[in-house]
């Protein structure tokens, strides 16, 4: 997923530099979106793994 992640962050910086701000915007945003995904899964699976006593 952190491929995406730059994918669509490389994505909106190169059209923000020629111009398509709609473009930069929708990749930023679907980049954004990505990034909160990720931190959701994490603490989620730091909260199991207290939970369970793994750790």
């Amino acid at each position: 997923m952190l491929h995406w992640i730059v994918i669509f962050l490389g994505i909106a910086l190169v059209a923000g530099l020629l111009g398509f701000r709609g473009v930069a915007a929708t990749a930023f945003g679907i980049a954004e979106v990505l990034i909160w995904i990720i931190v959701v899964l994490i603490v989620v699976l730091v909260v199991g793994v207290l939970a369970a006593g793994i750790i």
